[in-house]
């Protein structure tokens, strides 16, 4: 009895030792699955070969149609060696090959050349130095200084000469516009030059030549230099020191203010709308040499427009804006960014009728303009209402239009400078300058 208590008490303190030894026993036997995925592996390459992949001889650079027709042929042979499957299930390295020759054989009747048609493409696709050629450097310089963007700057500023109640100067208004064509590439150019990180975000101006590194930003320096230097030297000298001053506080105006303005506070639309409104002026100074209230209501007039075309603009870019860090009514505040909107084109209509009380045009151009104004005015509202991108698109494709639209029929409505000199309305120098066209 004692024998038998003395083995039932060893096996006991024996049994967990036994279930630690089974367990290790069992982990070592266990198949994982990354064993399992080797099996399952080596059982399709050795005993299911249709399955495994077929390695594609790379073709020669240059070949000749004979050669290439040969090894059509002998891959052709290859793959009727293949065992047949069966219709229903077909295997997809069957289906590839078929598809690859088929390729291969249209490819083969329409070459024309010896060169393969892939090779231009991945020489396309790789990364290689983007060097500056002579031959694209204008176009570079283009894109640098918004040559659209200064292109309209100018028509505004010749806009405002041709609204001055002054006889036409051929030179001076030559000057002017060049002058005026020079400080808007300076400030164009400065402007991308500190814009640069941010712009790489957005894909409007993911593309520009200091984004893509075109050319240097010291090149876009000497070029903004180049250009910001001559024109306010030739607005100040060749024309007259107010309008240079105008140039020159323009350029401080959208570089110093306009541009970091535009990652701080959306104050940044009004600047950027005085920025616009300045140009008009520029003309008008540059041929009376005196700020007059015409002056400033064509810089009204350029004001409100602006606000309606970019509030619609950055409508449709509240994306890419919130993306690059900029901080926009559009992304911040979409109510005031309507309203805003709205409120200028009413203010155009306000804007029309205040030009003949001002002695600047005749009673016609507000009636003449106002069905344009109130055409704006509806798409306003109709942004106002909808705020999709579909109005917002119709609003900026019709402030574009619009504002060519109205300078003309503005000029085309403006006093003669005979009918102001008999009512004594011209400034001392435009008085001058009428009577010595006067005498004989």
């Amino acid at each position: 009895g004692l024998f038998v208590w003395r083995l039932r008490n060893a096996g006991v303190r024996q049994i967990p030792y036994r279930f630690v030894h089974l367990y290790h026993i069992a982990n070592n036997r266990l198949i994982t699955f990354q064993y399992f995925n080797f099996l399952k592996r080596m059982y399709v390459t050795q005993y299911n070969k249709d399955l495994s992949q077929q390695a594609k001889p790379k073709s020669n650079s240059i070949v000749s149609p004979f050669h290439e027709l040969q090894r059509l042929d002998q891959e052709k042979k290859v793959v009727h060696k293949i065992s047949p499957v069966s219709p229903v299930h077909q295997s997809w390295s069957e289906m590839s090959s078929r598809n690859e020759l088929r390729d291969m054989k249209s490819a083969a009747e329409t070459e024309d050349s010896v060169i393969p048609a892939g090779a231009g493409s991945k020489e396309d696709r790789q990364w290689k130095e983007m060097k500056l050629r002579l031959d694209d450097l204008p176009g570079i310089l283009a894109r640098l200084s918004k040559i659209k963007l200064t292109a309209l700057v100018v028509s505004t500023a010749s806009a405002g000469f041709a609204m001055a109640p002054v006889p036409f100067e051929l030179t001076c208004f030559l000057l002017a516009s060049l002058g005026t064509g020079l400080a808007s590439c300076a400030a164009n150019s400065i402007n991308q030059f500190f814009e640069v990180p941010f712009d790489s975000n957005m894909n409007r101006t993911k593309n520009r030549p200091l984004v893509r590194g075109q050319i240097s930003p010291l090149l876009a320096v000497c070029f903004a230099a180049s250009c910001g230097v001559p024109g306010i030297a030739l607005l100040t000298l060749g024309v007259n020191p107010l309008t240079g001053a105008l140039g020159a506080f323009n350029i401080f105006l959208y570089t110093c203010c306009y541009t970091p303005l535009k990652r701080m506070s959306i104050a940044n639309t009004w600047v950027g709308a005085v920025v616009g409104a300045i140009p008009p002026i520029m003309g008008w100074t540059a041929a009376t040499g005196s700020l007059d209230a015409g002056a400033l209501l064509l810089g009204g007039i350029l004001y409100s427009w602006q606000f309606p075309h970019f509030n619609a603009l950055s409508w449709g870019l509240r994306e890419d804006y919130s993306r690059g860090g900029y901080c926009m009514m559009s992304v911040t505040h979409p109510g005031l960014c309507r309203r805003v909107a709205l409120r200028h084109c009413l203010a155009l209509i306000g804007l029309s009728t205040v030009a003949p009380v001002l002695n600047i045009t005749t009673w016609t151009f507000p009636v003449i303009s106002l069905p344009i104004n109130l055409y704006i005015s509806y798409l306003g509202f109709r942004f106002y209402r909808d705020a999709d991108r579909s109005s917002s698109r119709k609003l900026f494709f019709c402030s574009l239009w619009h504002l060519p639209m109205l300078l003309l029929v503005m000029f085309t409505c403006k006093k003669s400078v005979l009918e102001k000199e008999d009512k004594g309305d011209l400034p001392g120098r435009s008085r001058e300058r009428a009577t010595e066209i006067r005498l004989p």
